[in-house]
């Protein structure tokens, strides 16, 4: 059944890439004034942070990353916390496709022929959300497509099915850290000697690690609303920079989607730090011999559950 969650149980994560934040966030004061903000500022960001007063905010820098690691290494206004706390608060249906779509919104219910034995749905722990205007392509679409933009608002919510993989955008996610958290680490981060970032495709693999690990668990991931804006400012460079950063992930893609859809956790496997600890064994063997990336994700994986685990036990 529907769970209730409190405005003081969500975190906001906003990533800082510029900072002048005060024109962002009054846009989004409405929503953002109701909950508590992490703003995590770019480690390349010499600036100091421009927050205009009224938020319960805490900043994390390159130095509080660092630490917490211990590594060296403006369109339609959606109300997207109050939508997202929705998707996470009613149960997801992955075992069984509802034509009607998520049938926990108000307005809709189960279509004929759906087994009752299902209709409980089960947990929903993690909830992707969509992007209008400037859509959420990889740089050889857009590179071809440089003027096309998404401007189609569809009003639905889904569950996406078991033993489905899909793109996440990190933009535009929210889920439920205590069940989840460990899977939603960007352990795919630096390239090859000039340590490129794969921008595009951090994200991509956390989705990924996610899913398979919801699919074990008997867990659920809705996709749809809610939608936000993504601006020309936000577009960050030109279709052709970005295929010259992320040229090297997009190739290896075609070896990592069959991977995890390949995965099988052992039936002991029974919580994420194990799936995630299971995983990077796996990544290691299959995906290791394919790019040195692969290996150190595979030990950052190892190190994020273990300071899971710390963090948890504080």
């Amino acid at each position: 059944m529907a769970q209730t969650i409190k405005d003081s149980e969500v975190d906001i994560v906003i990533a800082a890439i510029q900072p002048d934040l005060a024109s962002f966030m009054e846009d989004w004061r409405k929503v953002f004034s109701r909950f508590h903000l992490i703003i995590v500022k770019d480690p390349d960001l010499e600036s100091d942070l421009q927050i205009p007063p009224g938020f319960d905010h805490q900043v994390y820098t390159k130095a509080d990353i660092e630490k917490a690691v211990a590594r060296d290494d403006k369109g339609r206004l959606v109300d997207m916390a109050v939508q997202h706390i929705a998707n996470l608060g009613t149960p997801a249906t992955p075992f069984f496709f509802n034509t009607l779509y998520d049938p926990f919104r108000p307005g809709t219910d189960f279509v004929r022929g759906y087994p009752f034995s299902l209709r409980n749905g089960v947990e929903c722990v993690l909830s992707c959300g969509l992007w209008l205007n400037l859509a959420d392509y990889d740089a050889p679409t857009q590179a071809v497509k440089p003027k096309e933009r998404n401007s189609r608002y569809v009003d639905a919510v889904l569950t996406v099915p078991v033993g489905a993989t899909m793109p996440v955008s990190g933009i535009n996610v929210a889920f439920n850290r205590e069940v989840v958290g460990p899977t939603m680490f960007p352990g795919l981060r630096l390239s090859g000697e000039g340590k490129q970032r794969w921008e595009t495709m951090e994200d991509i693999w956390c989705g990924m690690c996610a899913k398979v690990v919801c699919d074990h668990l008997g867990l659920g991931v809705k996709s749809g609303l809610p939608y936000v804006w993504r601006g020309k400012e936000e577009e960050g460079g030109s279709a052709m920079e970005s295929l010259k950063r992320e040229w090297d992930g997009v190739k290896l893609m075609e070896e990592v989607v069959p991977f995890f859809q390949s995965i099988r956790f052992p039936r002991t496997t029974v919580t994420a730090e194990q799936c995630v600890l299971e995983m990077a064994g796996m990544v290691k063997e299959r995906l290791g011999p394919l790019d040195p990336v692969f290996e150190r994700a595979a030990k950052a994986m190892v190190e994020w559950v273990q300071l899971w685990k710390t963090a948890g036990s504080a």
